[in-house]
């Protein structure tokens, strides 16, 4: 049934003046059926004050997944999440990982609609030990590396495009392709629900814990990652030599990587990374060095208006 719920639209007050024209179109829809307050917000604080001030409207977070991470990582600390917290997506980032799994339209205006017209899906939520929170995939090593270099071409190619073909979304490729060649060198010990199936003695190129599929913009990291399934998908890859990378990067792109033979798939609850420093990257966060990180899922954590 459509909603008549008052929302509170959050927006990124930093964001672009290309966002506003397809902002205005999605809250032209969400008001045809709805009130609607919308609050810009720029920093923690201010981010802080809007759900503050949300009271029992549900909240629509209109940005990308960054946008999506601070919003729960705050309800999050205060407390707020459980199923009954139902939180809609309007999509204005370059990549919007998490709408792709969930199936939640890229244009803005069509997934006004699916706000409005949805239905509500329970949502796990990734956990570290000092309390940070993962939505869609935390990836360390390469992962992270290929963050750090692709940061700069997708600033370069975010003027390209818009939407789904922004091309801003290749700037993970590429710094996947370039980590590849001069990849860091982790020894990790990795242990899934308590099960070593990586000790240091093999050397580790990324590692993947995937709560949605894809990451920089619909690369198929953990292809099967469903966010609802009680479970995190977990990558691990272990190629060793140029070549050898540089092939599990090809298959990388086009989703196939599971099938080389230096690849490990699992499904846990419970993921812990130790060994020589590694870097992370959560939600597109690039954090860290770190010598230990632990993660629990969260199951049923939140819920999500996604397309009927």
């Amino acid at each position: 049934m459509p909603t008549s719920e008052p929302l509170l639209v959050i927006t990124n007050s930093d964001a672009g003046t290309a966002d506003d024209t397809t902002l205005a179109a999605a809250l032209e829809v969400l008001r045809a059926s709805t009130s609607v307050e919308v609050a810009a917000t720029s920093d923690p604080g201010e981010l802080d004050g809007a759900l503050h001030r949300a009271g029992s409207r549900r909240v629509v977070v209109a940005g990308g997944d960054g946008s999506l991470h601070a919003v729960v990582a705050a309800l999050h600390r205060r407390r707020e999440l459980g199923p009954d917290r139902v939180l809609g997506l309007l999509p204005l980032g370059t990549g919007n990982d998490f709408a792709r799994t969930l199936g939640i339209p890229l244009d803005p205006a069509e997934a006004a609609a699916a706000v409005v017209a949805g239905h509500r899906r329970p949502m796990d939520l990734l956990v570290d030990e000092v309390g940070q929170v993962v939505v869609n995939q935390v990836h360390l090593g390469a992962g992270a590396e290929a963050g750090k270099r692709g940061e700069p071409w997708k600033e370069r190619l975010g003027g390209i495009g818009i939407g789904p073909l922004n091309l801003g979304r290749l700037g993970y490729p590429i710094g996947a392709a370039l980590s590849a060649i001069d990849p860091p060198s982790l020894r990790l010990r990795v242990e899934i629900d308590g099960d070593v199936v990586n000790d240091v003695d093999h050397p580790v190129l990324m590692v993947a814990l995937g709560n949605g599929a894809t990451v920089g913009g619909g690369l198929e990291l953990t292809p099967d990652a469903d966010p609802g399934d009680g479970r995190i998908d977990v990558m691990i890859a272990r190629p060793r030599g140029t070549l050898s990378r540089l092939a599990y990067v090809a298959r990388l792109g086009i989703g196939a990587h599971a099938d080389h033979r230096d690849v490990i798939t699992r499904q846990a609850t419970t993921v812990t990374v130790s060994g020589t420093e590694f870097w992370c990257s959560a939600d597109g966060e690039i954090y860290g060095p770190e010598r230990h990180r632990s993660w629990r899922l969260e199951p049923a954590a939140y819920s999500m208006i996604v397309p009927a």
